[in-house]
């Protein structure tokens, strides 16, 4: 069985309260019980991490690596326009990695239009909302 980290950055903790006209009323519960849900239904394994704090992502990007996990799927928030950290964390473990993000983050601002993670991506789902976790539980599942 196929062994897949979730994580997810600063601020993804506040779903369904956070700014609800981008991200939707569902709550971050709400969004593990999705994913749980569907990894069952699919036969994979599925470890969460929430953090608003960039060195505690990278430690479990770190941890993932000596865990054996055969795959991660990374929502890092604001971390993704910032965090060099997070990319060399990723290029470090060699893991294969899809990005995501609940909005479609190429129509917003300007700065959101850099991403470091989507440089080591294998692939990046933006703008599907939740179910955009499980297209890309579905990709690393192959």
């Amino acid at each position: 069985m196929k062994k897949i980290l979730i994580i997810n950055g600063p601020n993804l903790n506040m779903l369904g309260i956070r700014e609800p006209d981008i991200y939707g009323h569902e709550t971050y519960d709400d969004l593990v019980k999705l994913i749980k849900d569907h990894a069952e239904k699919i036969g994979v394994e599925v470890d969460f991490v929430q953090s608003n704090h960039e060195g505690h992502i990278v430690d479990e990007i770190q941890l993932a690596y000596f865990q054996k996990f055969d795959g991660i799927v990374i929502n890092p928030g604001a971390y993704t326009h910032t965090s060099i950290a997070i990319l060399d964390a990723l290029k470090t473990v060699n893991i294969p990695t899809i990005e995501v993000h609940i909005s479609d983050v190429s129509k917003r601002e300007d700065f959101r239009q850099i991403s470091y993670v989507r440089l080591v991506a294998k692939k990046s789902i933006i703008g599907h909302g939740l179910q955009g976790y499980l297209e890309a539980l579905d990709e690393l599942a192959k």
